[in-house]
């Protein structure tokens, strides 16, 4: 009799424990995932940043976004689509006063323009990792010769990209007021003829 009374308490009140633990479960496992804590969080990678009037990220993404456009409505990049031709693209010069990584235009330019169809090959100052990988293959023994990439087979680019960063600041007590002129080139490494050119004004002004 009292197995029978401990059964029938167990059907009705296990389905509500149950049910209270799955719902405790639930309530963990959507509750949003916290690592650490200060004063760090995400921003937004396209917002405009104006935290100084140094060149800055809305100022690169503005810039390679606008050239790169440029660059692919010109009738000669449309051809080296068409016949798939090499590309590469030197460091830009920086001839500001300030520091900043100016690979991060050729980076983001290359990137869209091979979105686009244009196959571009690594640049002069990258090459190293490139020789580096072609001896491991071929001289240390480690690789099936029949495997290995074969040294004197890479290929030479019709196209070059190069390009220059400059600025003039100008300062009173109050204001602070910096001009930058970002230009680009699409150069024929054959004959060196200049097939395009564009240029990107900035003008930022800190006022204390």
């Amino acid at each position: 009799m009292k197995f029978m009374r401990f059964s029938v308490i167990s059907r009705l009140f296990l389905p509500v424990v149950l049910g209270a633990g799955l719902s405790g479960c639930l309530t963990t496992t959507s509750s949003p995932l916290v690592v650490g804590g200060g004063n760090v969080s995400y921003g937004d990678a396209k917002a405009v940043e104006t935290v100084t009037t140094d060149l800055g990220s809305t100022d690169i993404q503005m810039t390679s976004e606008k050239m790169t456009q440029s660059l692919l409505q010109h009738p000669t990049l449309r051809e080296i689509i068409r016949r798939r031709q090499l590309v590469v693209a030197s460091p830009v010069a920086n001839k500001t006063s300030e520091y900043f990584d100016t690979q991060l235009i050729t980076d983001t330019i290359l990137t869209q323009l091979q979105k686009n169809g244009v196959r571009y090959v690594i640049a002069g100052n990258e090459m190293q990792n490139q020789v580096d990988e072609l001896r491991r293959q071929n001289q240390s023994g480690l690789y099936r010769q029949s495997s290995t990439a074969k040294i004197g087979n890479m290929q030479g680019a019709r196209y070059r990209i190069d390009g220059s960063v400059s600025s003039i600041t100008k300062r009173s007590s109050s204001v602070k007021d910096v001009y930058y002129k970002i230009n680009l080139r699409l150069i024929e490494i054959e004959s060196g003829i200049v097939e395009w050119s564009d240029e990107q004004e900035i003008r930022k002004v800190a006022r204390r």
